[in-house]
């Protein structure tokens, strides 16, 4: 019997060594595979360089790229409020006429603040002009009056408002211009 729990029990240190064996085998197999995947200093600089270069395009790419697309919207915004301003025009003007109908001209000056709401959500700025002085970017100039009480190039008279949305004119103003 003693023969028989001495037999046993080697076999199961047997089977214990083996079991230590395998684990220090995969251990060393790691260690193996660290060494072997160790890239040299001047790859490895030269990677993270190559890296950061390429992150940096792709930060630049994605800024040109939200530019464009502000452009764009706002090129496409101008292109359709730029059609749309003679209504606008025509509104101003209806709520100029004299009425008896009281109710329709509230009506009418209500479409009209409405259509300025709709407008300045956008970002789209009506361009001073009365009163001030002339400047060939924002305004057009359609006739000159000679008035020795108004500064020189000042504007006294708008014959059509102009509009702008950031610094992008969608249509200059048509004034009259002093002196």
């Amino acid at each position: 019997m003693k023969e028989e729990e001495t037999k046993n029990e080697n076999k199961e240190n047997e089977k214990v060594e083996k079991k230590e064996e395998q684990k220090q085998e995969k251990v060393d197999a790691k260690e193996n595979k660290k060494e072997k995947e160790m890239v040299p200093k001047e790859d490895y600089d030269a990677l993270d360089d190559h890296f950061k270069r390429i992150l940096a395009e792709f930060e630049n790419f994605k800024k040109r790229s939200k530019k464009e697309r502000e452009s764009l919207y706002n090129s496409i915004l101008s292109d359709v409020v730029e059609v749309i301003l003679p209504v606008l025009d025509n509104l101003e003007n209806a709520v100029k006429v004299e009425t008896q109908d009281e109710a329709y001209k509230q009506g009418i000056e209500l479409v009209l603040k409405q259509f300025n709401d709709v407008l300045k959500s956008k970002g789209i700025e009506e361009i001073e002009a009365l009163g001030e002085t002339f400047d060939p970017e924002l305004h057009e100039a359609v006739r000159s009056v000679q008035d020795e009480t108004k500064g020189e190039k000042e504007i006294v008279e708008v014959y059509r408002k102009g509009y702008k949305i950031g610094s992008k004119v969608i249509r200059h103003s048509m004034v009259a211009v002093a002196n």
